[in-house]
């Protein structure tokens, strides 16, 4: 059976594939920051549960001090010509995108493998998507771990993708990883900020951040009310992720604060609802904030906007206007689809 392990190792043996290309890339003034900052998150990635705590805060130390003391090159891998892509391009149309869009198909096609019995209320209806669900979980179940269904055919799903690319396209054996390196040195540190940022936020909930805002926001809004309570949380987790720019982060302290407490508990809201557009709320923030620099500063950088370093540069500012009426529609969505009538 496939588990989360798996991908694990999937993803630190690519890694590790980046560190060592990192090692023989002579056109990289700091080829060997980047070999270790790769290595370093390889070791992380394929070693991390046999290290304990103590040895995975001192790989996570010593991956941040790389990152933000020294910092990390522009490799240049040897990679096609801008004539050779526009020629493929033409050659191929359209259809390039279709590896790209496995990738979602089948990650949907894994979820919904374990998803519980559908109650539409139409009989044909219910018999026929939960006939199409168990078809899907017999033919899974042997295959990957029910726990972790979504990020392991998330996982596979990239490897299918890129199986098919490479056997439709034919490109050099070692296109994938290098084109992998050349992308991963050009966003550098920024790319681990979501995990970074999700391990904040659950060090936060430990430390009852979550307890200290309820007791605040209580103090200015009524959340005895279902409307109110319902914009508390959807705005506070905008405002949270544009702190903390990321709304992995702001998820579980604004949970524990309104959430949980309220929304679910006092107001008897669907769990899932409140959780999955509570998220979209939280991700209108990101949209709006130079925090979230993996979305916002590593696009502003790779295009070279003139005001790349401003803090509302020119992607947050095209954002806005889409962020805010994005914000109104969750709430709506929230207030109208999660609580029973």
């Amino acid at each position: 059976m496939i588990t989360i392990d798996v991908i694990y190792v999937i993803v630190g043996l690519m890694f590790s594939a980046f560190a060592v290309l990192s090692a023989f890339d002579r056109n990289n003034p700091k080829a060997v920051m980047n070999t270790v900052f790769w290595g370093l998150l390889a070791v992380s990635l394929l070693f991390g549960k046999w290290l304990g705590d103590l040895g995975n805060g001192v790989v996570v130390v010593a991956i941040v001090l790389l990152g933000g003391l020294i910092g990390l090159g522009q490799g240049k891998p040897d990679t096609t010509s801008v004539e050779e892509r526009k020629a493929g391009a033409a050659r191929h149309g359209n259809w390039l995108f279709a590896p790209v869009l496995l990738i979602p198909l089948l990650t949907m096609v894994g979820t919904i493998a374990f998803l519980k019995p559908i109650q539409t209320g139409a009989p044909a209806v219910d018999e026929a998507l939960n006939g199409l669900i168990g078809g899907l979980h017999t033919a899974l179940a042997p295959l990957i771990a029910e726990d972790k269904a979504t990020v392991i055919s998330l996982g596979l799903a990239c490897v299918i993708a890129l199986l098919v690319a490479m056997a439709w396209l034919r490109p050099p054996v070692l296109a994938p990883l290098n084109e992998g390196r050349r992308m991963m040195d050009s966003i550098g540190w920024a790319a681990l900020l979501p995990q970074m940022l999700a391990s904040l936020g659950a060090v936060f909930l430990l430390a009852k951040v979550g307890e200290a805002v309820s007791g605040q926001v209580t103090q200015v809004v009524p959340l005895d009310q279902l409307l109110p309570a319902v914009v508390a949380y959807c705005v506070g987790m905008a405002l949270f992720t544009i702190i903390m720019g990321n709304a992995f982060a702001a998820f579980p302290v604004m949970t524990a604060a309104i959430g949980l407490p309220f929304l679910i508990l006092k107001f008897h809201g669907d769990p899932a609802a409140v959780a999955a557009i509570g998220m979209l709320a939280g991700f209108c923030g990101t949209l709006m904030t130079p925090m979230a620099a993996n979305f916002n500063v590593v696009p502003a950088n790779l295009l070279e906007l003139p005001d790349r370093n401003a803090p509302l540069n020119g992607v947050i500012r095209a954002q806005i206007p889409t962020a805010l009426p994005l914000l109104l529609v969750n709430i709506g969505l929230m207030y109208f689809l999660a609580f029973p009538r």
